[in-house]
């Protein structure tokens, strides 16, 4: 049995739609005064005589220069990787079900965030006329190592130790709500699968915890690039900042060795800023509900097939031709 007197399903399409976009006028004029007040504020550095152009380009790629810049980057790495260890260690402690464990997780962070990392350099410059010495051992039985604190110049290691040990209250943080980000049936998912506590954190929590850890552990890096900077309290001058100093000091040109520091870490913390990019973008895969082009295309042709559809004529018994 045919049917007769339908109209091609095609034709009952409504005609599309001829979107024209909305005219927006406010936005090219603030774009042009934006690059107006741009381009003069750059005229008005290039020929001011105060920036020291010349003493700029100096010292821009000075070896001294150039020595700072890499102890810089060792004291931001070696603090960084300190604090992520002793955070991660600080995060299973507040997480623990043990409440001295978590009372001291607690202290710690309590002492540490409470004062000023300026402070807490400062007194890890005087750690050594504070403990003039140190003794590893057994107490009262065997002594095995003495080291003469008062002595040694170990300004370095007392920078990473001071900058570390600040920086691991704020890590801590930030592992513990990453972790604490996974919902629970993850965990029990996990366990009912047959994993061990190791298996379930390094195959089911961890990689859905650095979705939430990444992204602030990438400003905590970048932040602790320039807080080395402060280093100067632990009387080590060799970073960035401490050497551009002690230049200006000698040739009385402070601003143009303020501009070559700056250039310095801007150049670094870019780096830096590309680097999270591409980490963050990794263990974000599968995090997105984005649809591709293609899952859209498909959607689409979907939804039209089933317009189509029910555009058609019913047949007695049901069916449709």
């Amino acid at each position: 049995m045919t049917t007769t007197g339908s109209a091609d399903p095609q034709s009952r399409q409504p005609a599309p739609i001829k979107a024209i976009p909305l005219r927006r006028p406010g936005r090219w004029i603030a774009a042009i005064v934006v690059l107006v007040l741009f381009g003069l504020f750059l005229y008005g550095a290039a020929t001011n005589e105060a920036f020291g152009w010349g003493t700029y380009r100096q010292y821009l790629f000075d070896a001294r220069i150039t020595e700072g810049a890499w102890n810089t980057i060792k004291l931001t790495v070696l603090a960084m990787v300190l604090a992520i260890v002793l955070g991660v260690v600080l995060a299973v402690m507040r997480l623990s079900p043990n409440p001295v464990l978590r009372s001291a997780a607690w202290a710690y962070l309590w002492v540490f965030r409470g004062t000023p990392v300026y402070v807490q350099l400062v007194f890890w410059g005087l750690f050594p006329s504070i403990y003039k010495t140190l003794d590893l051992g057994i107490p009262f039985v065997h002594q095995f190592v003495h080291i003469d604190l008062y002595g040694i110049q170990a300004a370095f290691l007392f920078a990473v130790i001071g900058l570390g040990l600040n920086e691991a209250a704020y890590m801590s943080e930030i592992v513990r709500a990453g972790v604490s980000s996974v919902n629970e049936g993850q965990t029990e998912a996990s366990v009912a699968l047959g994993m061990t506590w190791g298996q379930t954190m390094r195959r089911t929590i961890l990689p859905q915890a650095m979705r939430v850890i990444i992204p602030p552990t990438g400003n905590e890096v970048i932040s602790m690039l320039k807080t080395t900077s402060l280093v100067s309290a632990v009387q080590f001058t060799g970073e960035i900042y401490g050497i551009s100093r002690d230049i200006s000091g000698a040739n009385f040109e402070p601003i143009p060795l303020l501009m070559v520091a700056s250039t310095w870490y801007l150049a670094i913390t870019s780096l830096l800023m590309i680097g999270q990019y591409y980490v963050e973008r990794h263990y974000s895969k599968g995090a997105t509900r984005a649809l591709t082009t293609r899952q859209l295309q498909a959607l689409a042709d979907a939804q039209g097939n089933a317009a189509v559809v029910e555009t058609l004529p019913d047949i007695p018994g049901g069916e449709r031709k």
